[in-house]
């Protein structure tokens, strides 16, 4: 039996999945999770063996969930699910220690097989991801530390330096610094630049 657990911020997705899911003999849903703090203090506390987990949540993104899961001893195998087709977000998931990335438009029956491939500790990866992976490609920013990508990141959403400031508890010089750098190491020039690298290539989404 694999136990497995839905992060979806859409109640009526969450439903539709679990209802779906449930069905099949071998699989038993033991938690779901509607934001990214939700998915972490769930995955700890019933311990799934695969976790359903969509890129796009409220609080944080899921691939900030994916990081931080590596710290986890107990960590499931993960199957991202998600809207988002482009290459480069399914490279970066993989790089972040997902096992699978699944588009939400395929069919029931495929995202089964995709959650009993990965139990069995396969990898499912959309055509033309390897190729990124192979090349470096498949994270685009792997040159700023974890706070710039942080700043590039709330930047990219919209915040101004003062909010970000306040977030992440430090002093608006700084984050200026950190955008700084962040501007000069991916060859860009402004805020909407940035924005649109961050879109680009999964970051944020609009």
């Amino acid at each position: 039996m694999i136990r497995l657990a839905l992060a979806e911020d859409h109640t009526i997705v969450r439903w539709a999945l679990r209802e779906a899911l449930s069905k099949a003999d071998d699989i038993e849903v033991v938690g779901e999770a509607g934001s990214a703090a939700e998915t972490l203090a769930m995955v700890q506390k019933v311990k799934p063996d695969v976790l359903l987990l969509d890129i796009t949540l409220p609080d944080r993104s899921g691939f900030d969930v994916l990081q931080e899961m590596r710290q986890v001893e107990t960590a499931p195998l993960v199957v991202v699910l998600t809207w988002h087709t482009e290459p480069s977000y399914a490279a970066r998931a993989i790089a972040a220690g997902a096992h699978g990335y699944v588009n939400k438009a395929v069919e029931p029956a495929q995202l089964l097989e995709a959650i009993r491939q990965v139990s069995r500790g396969e990898q499912v990866i959309p055509p033309g991801v390897e190729q990124l992976l192979a090349s470096g490609d498949g994270h685009p920013a792997s040159a700023l530390t974890a706070r710039e990508q942080q700043v590039m990141e709330m930047l990219a959403r919209g915040m101004t330096n003062r909010e970000i400031a306040e977030q992440l508890d430090i002093s608006i010089k700084t984050v200026d610094t950190h955008r700084g750098h962040v501007l000069k190491k991916l060859g860009i020039r402004n805020n909407s630049e940035l924005t649109r690298f961050a879109v680009k290539h999964g970051y944020v989404s609009l």
